[in-house]
C-alpha cells in the first residue's frame, strides 16, 4: 500500500468540528485532474467545463440548462483553465499567461435560482495594458416537471431528452480544447425502419454495454415516450461512402419499409465527408414515422417524416424541410456528413441543413436596460444576466448574448467584474433577482458561504434548526482520520436537496452529469448510520415512499416524481433492510416497524427483505444459498463472471437472518427466532464453503465455478461472519486486501491479477479502481477481522484520492510522473464527480473504529465513546431498546 496524505491543516480534529474552510478544497492543476469539479446549492447541480466561466449539466428541478453558458474571451481568444479549486459554495478557475493573471469563481447561489461569476484580471507586467474581456451569455433553459431520471431531460432545440454522449462532446470544445462535437466516433449500425429510441442504447439487444458510447436507458415513468414507428414504403439503392470514395456500405434492396419493422445493416462510424443516399417510395401520403437511423442512441444521426415532410436528426437537433414527399414515386434522398454540419437532399437539392447549438431557435434573447434576457419558446423559462462593476457593451447573438469590456489595467493591478445570472417563471422577477444581486454583488456571495458555514455547524449541533438529528463530533489528534470523517460529512451536506420533496430533505446518490432527482438503496445502505443519525425523519419518510413501490424491481427511486428506477439490484435486500435497522436502533422508533405502506407494515417488508435468501435458493446451486441469476447487471454490472452464488450478499444474508432473531425475540416470537438462528448458522457455514484460499471466494453458477478477488465479497464476508473465519482465513483474507487490493492512498475493487480483470474495466467495480464506498467497507471489514491499524492506515489517506474536492463515484488508479500510483476521480465512461456513498469512510470511522454497528440483536450505541489511540465522538443520543454490545 502506497499512502498519500493530501494537503492540508496538520491540526485539523483537535478542536472538534473543524472550519469549513479546512476540510476541503486545495489547487489541483489540469494534468492532475480527470473529472472536473462540480457545483451545488441544495435545489440544483451543475458542472464547470474546461474554460474559465462555462457550466453545463445544470439541473435545479424543475429547471434545466442546455449546452453550455458561454465562455470567456480575452483579447479574442478563449483560454483554458490552467488550476482549479473547488469549495462547496464554488468552483475557482486560473489561467496565467501573456502578463496576466485570469481568475475567476463561479458559484450556484444557495438555495436561490441564481447563478454568479466573479471575474477578475490582474496586470502582472510592468507596463499598462488594454484588455478586451468578452462574455458569451446563454441561458438555454427549460421548465419541465416530469422526466428526471437518472438520465434525465434536458433542454435542446427540438425538445427534451438526454443526450449524455452529445452533450459531452460539446463541453470537450470549450477551452479551445476541440473545434466540432457533431459527429459520435463510436461505430454505429445501420437501420431501417422503426427505431429504438428510447431505449436500451446498444445496437443489439444482446450486445455489450460499452459505457464509452452507450448507457442503460434509467428514465423516469412520468413522461409520454417518443414514438416509435417507422413508415410504409420501399428503399432501394443504399450506398454509404466515404470522403474518398471508399464504398463503406451497400445495399440495392429493394428493402420493404414497415412501421412497426426493422432492417438492421452493418456497422460504420460517421466521419467527415461520407454520404448516405437512397431511393425511398413511400406507400401512403402524410405519413410520420422514421425512414432511417445510424444506431439507436439519443445522439443518431436519423432521417424521418413529419406528415409527408422529410426531417434530419442528429445531436439533439432536428431540421425539418418544406417540400411533401408524394406517395408512389421514387425519390432520391441523400445526406451530406461534414464535421460541423449535416445537409439532407432531395433529388440534389439541398432542403435541410444542421444548425450549431448557438444558432438554436428555440429561445430567443434581448438586451433590456443593462441586462440580456432570455425567453423558451416550449416552456415558461425565463432567465437574465446582469452585471457588477465596469460598463459593458451589450447585445445579442444567435440564441444569447454577449457582453464586452475594454479595460485598461495598470502594472500590478486588477479590474474585478461581477455576472449574475437568475432563472424562473416569472420574467419580471427573474430580471428584478439578476439585478438585485449584481447591485450588491460582494453581499451575495457572502451570503451564500454564510449559509453554508451556518448548515456545517448545524450539523454537528443537537436540537438544531436544519436537520431533525445531528453527527457526532470527532475529536482527535489524527489529522487524517478528521479529514476523512468530515470530509464524509461534508460529502452528505453537499448531496442534500430540500426542494425536490418539500418538508423532507432528500440525499441524492450522484451527478451532475446524471440523476438530479435520484437516489439508489445500495449506495444509501454506505451511510445509514450517519443518515439515521443526522436525517432521521427524512430517512423514515424516505423509506415509507421507497417501500410503497417495486422496490424488488429496481435500484432507485426518483424522488420528483416518486417512481422508481432502472433496473433491480441483488444489493436492495441488503440496502434496505440495514436502513430500516439502522433507522429503527439508532433513534429508538420501534413503532416505525407497525407502519403501513405499500400494502405491508415495515415489519412485514424488513422480513421479505432479511429472509430473501429462501425465495432465491436453487437446486441446480446446491439449494441452500441465494443465486442471484445469470444478469450480471444484478451485481456488479462491469464483472461477467460475477453471477448465481456469491458469498457477498449470502454473507448479508447471515447478518440480516440473525438480526431477524433478535427482533423476533423481542417481540417474544420465540419460535421464529430458533428458527432464524439455525437459518443463519446454516448459511454461514454454507457461505464458508465458499472460501477458495488465498483471500478469494468461489463464485458458483449452474454451469460451473469461477473464483475472485474482489472487495465486496472481502466486505460483506468479513463484517457478518469475522467471529466464525477461522484465524487463518482472517490472515489470508486482510493479507489479500493489503497486498492485492490497497495501492495509492485508495485501492482497486478487484485484484487485477484475476482472470476477468481484463474484461472488468471500470474505475468502480473492475480492476482500474474503486467505487467512493468501498475502502469505508473494506476498512470495516480488517477491523472486524482484529486488523484495526490497517484499517486507520487505509481511513487516514483517502482525502488524497479526491482530486482537491470530494469523492466520485468511482477513483482510478494511475501512474504519475514520479511512477508512483495515486488515485484521482474517474471522469470516463460515464462516472459521477460526486457520489453519496463517498461518506462510507466517514461511516467507517463510526462503526470499524468505534464499534458503532447497531443491529435488532445488539443494540444502539451509549451516550459518547472514546477509543484509546483514535479519538472521542460526542454528544450521542443513547437509544432505548439494548445496551451497546461487542
Amino acid at each position: 500500500m502506497t499512502a498519500q496524505t493530501a494537503a492540508g491543516p496538520v491540526g485539523i480534529g483537535r478542536a472538534g468540528v473543524p472550519d469549513l474552510d479546512d476540510v476541503a478544497g486545495h489547487w489541483v492543476a489540469l494534468d492532475d485532474i480527470a473529472h472536473l469539479p462540480s457545483l451545488r446549492n441544495q435545489q440544483g447541480q451543475g458542472h464547470v467545463n474546461h474554460d474559465l466561466t462555462s457550466l453545463s449539466w445544470l439541473a435545479a428541478p424543475p429547471f434545466t440548462f442546455g449546452y453550455h453558458t458561454g465562455e470567456l474571451r480575452v483579447d479574442g481568444t478563449t483560454p483554458a483553465a490552467q488550476r482549479f479549486r473547488w469549495k462547496q459554495w464554488g468552483v475557482t478557475r486560473e489561467h496565467r499567461g501573456a502578463g496576466l493573471l485570469l481568475t475567476t469563481e463561479t458559484r450556484m447561489a444557495l438555495s436561490r435560482d441564481l447563478l454568479l461569476w466573479h471575474l477578475t484580471v490582474t496586470n502582472e507586467t510592468g507596463e499598462a495594458r488594454t484588455v478586451e474581456l468578452a462574455q458569451d451569455l446563454f441561458a438555454l433553459v427549460a421548465h419541465c416537471e416530469v422526466g428526471y431520471g437518472w438520465l434525465y431531460d434536458c433542454p435542446w432545440n427540438h425538445g427534451m431528452h438526454h443526450d449524455f454522449m452529445a452533450l459531452e462532446r460539446i463541453r470537450a470544445t470549450t477551452g479551445g480544447r476541440a473545434r466540432h462535437y457533431l459527429l459520435s466516433p463510436a461505430p454505429r449500425r445501420l437501420r431501417l425502419g422503426r427505431p429504438r429510441i428510447p431505449g436500451i442504447q446498444r445496437d443489439e439487444d444482446d450486445g455489450p454495454m460499452l459505457l464509452d458510447d452507450a448507457l442503460p436507458a434509467h428514465v423516469s415513468h412520468d413522461k409520454e415516450p417518443q414514438p416509435r414507428t417507422g413508415v410504409a414504403g420501399t428503399v432501394r439503392g443504399l450506398r454509404v461512402e466515404a470522403a474518398d470514395g471508399t464504398l463503406t456500405l451497400r445495399a440495392d434492396g429493394p428493402i420493404t419499409l414497415t412501421p412497426d419493422d426493422e432492417a438492421g445493416l452493418d456497422a460504420f462510424a460517421l466521419s467527415p465527408g461520407l454520404t448516405i443516399a437512397f431511393e425511398l417510395r413511400l406507400d401512403g401520403a402524410g405519413q410520420s414515422g422514421t425512414v432511417l437511423t445510424h444506431g439507436n442512441h439519443p445522439d443518431s444521426l436519423q432521417i424521418g417524416l413529419d406528415d409527408g415532410r422529410l426531417w434530419l436528426g442528429i445531436t439533439g437537433e432536428r431540421e425539418f424541410a418544406d417540400v411533401e414527399l408524394t406517395d408512389g414515386d421514387w425519390h432520391r434522398v441523400r445526406v451530406d456528413v461534414e464535421a460541423d454540419h449535416v445537409v439532407l437532399r432531395l433529388a440534389e437539392a439541398e432542403i435541410a441543413r444542421t444548425r450549431h447549438w448557438t444558432e438554436s431557435r428555440r429561445w430567443t434573447s434581448r438586451v433590456e436596460d443593462g441586462t440580456v434576457t432570455f425567453a423558451d419558446s416550449r416552456s415558461p423559462a425565463h432567465a437574465a444576466y446582469a452585471f457588477a462593476g465596469p460598463s459593458a457593451e451589450l447585445r445579442t447573438e444567435g440564441a444569447g448574448g454577449r457582453a464586452t469590456w475594454t479595460c485598461r489595467i495598470e502594472p500590478g493591478q486588477s479590474v474585478t467584474i461581477g455576472i449574475s445570472c437568475a432563472y424562473g417563471t416569472d420574467p419580471g422577477a427573474v430580471s428584478a433577482e439578476a439585478r438585485a444581486a449584481a447591485e450588491d454583488f460582494e453581499a451575495t456571495l457572502r451570503a451564500g458561504e454564510d449559509g453554508w458555514r451556518r448548515l456545517w455547524t448545524s450539523m454537528f449541533t443537537p436540537g438544531n434548526p436544519d436537520f431533525s438529528g445531528h453527527l457526532p463530533t470527532f475529536t482527535t489528534d489524527d489529522s487524517g482520520l478528521a479529514r476523512t470523517y468530515y470530509m464524509g460529512a461534508l460529502q452528505a451536506l453537499y448531496l442534500r436537496n430540500t426542494r425536490i420533496r418539500p418538508g423532507e430533505p432528500v440525499f441524492l446518490t450522484g451527478g451532475p452529469r446524471l440523476g438530479p432527482t435520484t437516489t439508489y438503496f445500495w449506495d444509501h445502505a454506505e451511510w445509514s448510520r450517519m443518515y439515521a443519525l443526522l436525517e432521521p425523519a427524512g430517512l423514515r419518510s424516505w423509506l415509507l415512499r421507497v417501500l410503497a413501490g417495486p422496490y424488488h424491481d429496481s435500484f432507485g427511486v426518483e424522488n420528483l416524481g416518486g417512481g422508481p428506477l432502472g433496473n433491480a439490484y441483488s444489493a436492495n435486500d441488503y440496502a434496505l433492510f440495514r436502513l430500516i435497522e439502522h433507522y429503527v436502533c439508532l433513534t429508538g422508533d420501534f413503532a416505525f416497524l407497525d407502519e403501513s405502506t405499500g400494502g405491508a407494515t415495515v415489519l412485514d417488508h424488513l422480513e421479505r427483505l432479511g429472509l430473501g435468501w429462501r425465495d432465491r435458493r436453487s437446486p441446480a446451486t446446491g439449494g441452500v444459498l441465494a443465486d442471484f441469476g445469470a444478469d450480471p447487471w444484478h451485481l456488479l454490472e462491469c464483472v461477467p463472471t460475477y453471477t448465481g452464488v456469491v458469498a457477498s450478499f449470502n454473507a448479508a444474508y447471515v447478518a440480516s437472518t440473525r438480526s431477524l432473531a433478535g427482533l423476533y425475540r423481542r417481540l417474544g416470537r420465540h419460535a421464529d427466532a430458533d428458527r432464524a438462528d439455525t437459518e443463519a448458522g446454516e448459511l454461514a457455514e454454507a457461505v464458508l464453503d465458499l472460501y477458495a484460499g488465498a483471500g478469494r471466494w468461489q463464485v458458483r453458477r449452474p454451469d460451473g465455478t469461477d473464483t475472485i478477488g474482489h472487495c465486496l465479497d472481502f466486505g460483506l464476508v468479513a463484517a457478518a461472519l469475522h467471529r466464525e473465519l477461522p484465524q487463518e482465513t482472517r490472515r489470508e483474507m486482510a493479507d489479500f486486501v493489503t497486498d492485492r487490493l490497497l495501492v495509492g492512498g485508495w485501492m482497486r475493487a478487484l485484484s487485477p491479477d484475476d482472470p476477468i480483470a481484463a474484461a472488468s474495466d471500470r474505475p468502480d467495480h473492475g480492476a482500474a479502481g474503486a467505487f467512493a464506498a468501498w475502502p469505508g467497507v473494506t476498512a470495516h471489514g480488517l477491523a472486524g477481522l482484529g486488523y484495526r491499524d490497517r484499517a486507520v492506515d487505509l481511513l487516514r489517506d483517502l482525502s488524497s484520492a479526491a482530486s482537491g474536492g470530494l469523492w466520485g463515484q468511482a477513483m482510478e488508479i494511475v501512474n504519475g510522473p514520479d511512477g508512483r500510483y495515486r488515485a484521482r476521480v474517474a471522469e470516463r465512461g460515464v462516472a459521477t464527480r460526486d457520489n453519496i456513498a463517498g461518506a462510507a469512510g466517514a461511516e467507517a470511522v463510526l462503526s470499524a473504529l468505534f464499534g458503532i454497528n447497531p443491529t435488532f440483536a445488539s443494540g444502539g450505541l451509549p451516550a459518547a465513546l472514546s477509543v484509546e489511540g483514535v479519538g472521542r465522538l460526542t454528544p450521542l443520543s443513547p437509544t432505548d431498546p439494548y445496551s451497546q454490545k461487542d
